[in-house]
């Protein structure tokens, strides 16, 4: 789950409220705060188990996004009521990753056509040139932004390590270390992680401040969660994040990356035996990643005997 932070807490403008005419009769609509990260979540859970029949999203998702000092929520989120009863929401973070979810009860009312349109307003009043969605492939997400005219920009697999089976065990060059980040390692983990991401990612650099709020601000994190590859000078040259689920059972790779110049020396399976021996001392029988076609690094982690499951597009639209 890459993040894709940026710093906009001078130029975010308050948005008007929505022309709630264009919803259907009795709906309310409001901008998000975050004591609703829970009813967030419940609606997000009701979409996925429509969608995919599994649960990927987690509360602590919703509230490490939140966290980013960067993230203006009043100004970049609409919530839609039913009564007290959240019924659909979207928020743009950064210049053009959104997020969208609309109950299931409520789909076939113009709802999500009308997320739509307010998602591309806020990002035309922001200067964004394109927005863009994740969505589960072939779901009626997935229809309907097609049908607005909403194109792939990139696909995403979910992949799992099955339960019993272990990465094999690559020696890391002559004084290397895996081990857990100190904190004032941080910063360092963040450069690579960012200086590895942009290489393929179209996005603004994440301020380190969101980083690390969004890490530490994650409900339940543990230093150990944050990982490091050092050299024999003591530098940072690779990193991964690995969380356990709330319900304990799976680890979970949220970033990896290794520096440039480290790069095919082992290093990036080094930390992913490390992350998921980690994970199982704490609890976690199963393990997971997602990798996207952006990086190419599909067949690497099938090659180590990882399984693609659910597949996601991100869809977005040109707004100029």
């Amino acid at each position: 789950m890459p993040a894709t932070g940026t710093d906009v807490r001078q130029h975010t403008p308050h948005m008007a409220p929505p022309d709630q005419a264009q919803l259907p009769a009795g709906l309310t609509t409001r901008p998000l705060t975050r004591s609703d990260a829970h009813a967030v979540f419940v609606l997000m859970v009701a979409q996925e188990q429509e969608d995919i029949g599994q649960v990927a999203i987690e509360e602590a998702d919703i509230v490490s996004d939140w966290a980013r000092p960067s993230h203006d929520l009043g100004a970049r989120s609409v919530g839609v009521w039913d009564g007290e009863t959240l019924v659909a929401y979207a928020e743009l973070m950064g210049a053009d990753r959104a997020d969208t979810a609309v109950l299931p009860s409520h789909r076939g009312r113009g709802i999500g056509t009308w997320l739509a349109g307010w998602l591309q307003d806020l990002g035309r009043s922001l200067g964004s040139s394109i927005v863009g969605m994740p969505v589960p492939q072939g779901s009626p997400g997935d229809r309907l932004l097609e049908e607005l005219g909403f194109r792939v920009r990139w696909t995403s697999w979910v992949l799992t390590l099955p339960e019993g089976t272990t990465i094999a065990e690559r020696d890391l060059p002559e004084g290397y270390v895996v081990r857990t980040a100190a904190p004032d390692e941080r910063r360092a983990a963040h450069d690579v992680l960012e200086d590895a991401f942009l290489e393929w990612s179209e996005r603004d650099r994440e301020a380190f401040e969101d980083f690390e709020a969004s890490l530490v601000g994650r409900p339940g994190f543990e230093p150990w969660n944050l990982r490091v590859a050092l050299d024999a000078d003591g530098a940072v040259v690779g990193v991964s994040l690995v969380l356990v689920s709330e319900d304990g059972t799976t680890g979970y790779v949220d970033r990896l990356a290794v520096r440039r110049d480290q790069r095919n020396r082992g290093i990036a399976q080094a930390l992913l035996v490390d992350s998921f021996a980690r994970a199982r001392e704490h609890g976690a029988t199963t393990s997971e990643l997602s990798t996207d076609s952006r990086t190419g690094a599909l067949g690497l982690y099938e090659r180590v005997g990882m399984v693609a499951g659910t597949i996601w597009v991100n869809r977005a639209v040109d707004l100029s």
